[in-house]
């Protein structure tokens, strides 16, 4: 059942104990690579926006965590880096089996805030 959450921390404690350190982490990764980002719930998921315009969401489900979206330039500049992990249209998913990838993800943020910036100039 869906629920309406308050906070991006409300959000990560409603999952599960698995999901929530994983969550935690790429919380804390983005908000470490694109400290100006706004930190909110959209579409009832952990959402962030540069300049008004999104930049990264994430959610948390029971085998995976995902990040979206990944552009097709994302997609093509990190294709390498996320050979191990699951594309399916815009998103990427990581298996909560796995290590958190806190690199990978700070550089996500980085390459999506970039995205945004050069967008907003355009």
């Amino acid at each position: 059942m869906a629920r309406d959450f308050k906070s991006v921390e409300n959000y990560i404690a409603a999952q599960p104990e698995a999901a929530q350190r994983a969550l935690e982490r790429v919380r804390n990764a983005i908000r470490k690579a694109v400290p100006e980002a706004e930190e909110s719930i959209s579409y009832r998921i952990p959402t962030y926006k540069l300049q008004g315009e999104r930049l990264l969401y994430f959610a948390g489900w029971k085998q995976y965590y995902s990040l979206y979206p990944a552009t097709r330039r994302l997609i093509e500049a990190f294709k390498s880096d996320l050979a191990p992990h699951q594309l399916v249209k815009s998103t990427i998913r990581f298996s909560l089996a796995e290590p958190v990838p806190v690199k990978l993800i700070e550089r996500i943020a980085k390459f999506r805030a970039n995205e945004v910036s050069e967008r907003k100039k355009g």
